[in-house]
């Protein structure tokens, strides 16, 4: 399966699950498809038979909002059967609306209180250089995100001590929870910030696959002390036209014609 297929697959099961599930956050999963489409496919060292495998990357998923993505990733990778996709959001169900590890093989820490998944990937990396372990560690978050405290610090933190194992993904889609990041709290310049920490700091196209493949392989392959940090435009919602770059997708979650529509426009365009 190419990434775009497994992007494919991630928007759909997306779409489905908030439907059914009648939860949130579908406009941010639709965002970073592209991105854990590349992840799980091309870059990050996994077994979906030995999700505990002690030399595997981590992957943390800071925005935990748009656990739906994760999930979907996970079970197209054979984590565990898409079957339980589709009880997402549902009494009794292992998978709740923010991404968790219980009784989830492949998630590693669970989140939804955002500012904690970056330091955690700190802990997670000097730990890692301590025990003498050669992993990486990938922690994905959003631009409104960036609001909190609490990553600033984990970002000083982890250019103080020359995290090299590093990488976080800003998803760039400039719009988070009631409104546009520019009007809530503008984080430009943001790649000059990331940089005067410490960060190795680029800017993509985060729905370009094979921008987003070969820019993690360059930065992985001539990482040097510092930690690296990618940050990803995109597009809130992309895919599905009416859902594109609206704030009303946030928290809507599609249903009856809606849900119809956006299925039908991914697979005329996708599939």
């Amino acid at each position: 399966m190419s990434s775009e297929e497994l992007a494919y697959k991630i928007r759909m099961h997306a779409l489905r699950m908030t439907s059914s599930g009648k939860s949130s956050h579908v406009g941010a999963v639709l965002s970073i498809a592209d991105i854990l489409a590349v992840l799980y496919n091309d870059i990050l060292r996994i077994d979906p038979t030995n999700p505990k495998w002690d030399e595997r990357d981590r992957f943390i998923l800071s925005k935990g909002h748009a656990g739906v993505g994760v999930y979907a990733v996970l079970a197209e990778k054979g984590f565990f059967s898409t079957e339980v996709l589709k009880t997402h959001c549902q009494n009794g169900s292992i998978l709740s609306g923010h991404v968790s590890h219980k009784g989830i093989p492949g998630v590693e820490v669970s989140t939804g209180s955002l500012g904690h998944g970056l330091p955690i990937a700190c802990g997670m990396t000097l730990a890692a250089r301590l025990d003498n372990k050669k992993h990486l560690v990938f922690a994905l978050l959003s631009d409104g995100e960036c609001d909190e405290g609490s990553n600033w610090e984990a970002i000083l933190f982890a250019g103080h001590h020359k995290l090299n194992n590093l990488i976080a993904i800003i998803d760039y889609n400039k719009i988070q929870s009631l409104d546009f990041v520019k009007k809530t709290l503008d984080l430009e310049p943001l790649v000059g910030k990331w940089e005067a920490f410490g960060w190795k700091t680029v800017s993509i196209d985060g729905h370009d696959h094979n921008e987003i493949k070969h820019t993690l392989k360059n930065l992985i392959k001539n990482r040097g002390e510092q930690p690296m940090c990618l940050i990803a435009n995109t597009v809130k919602g992309k895919g599905v036209s009416f859902m594109e770059n609206q704030v009303l997708w946030h928290y809507r979650s599609p249903q009856g014609e809606e849900l119809q529509n956006a299925l039908k426009e991914l697979e005329e365009k996708y599939a």
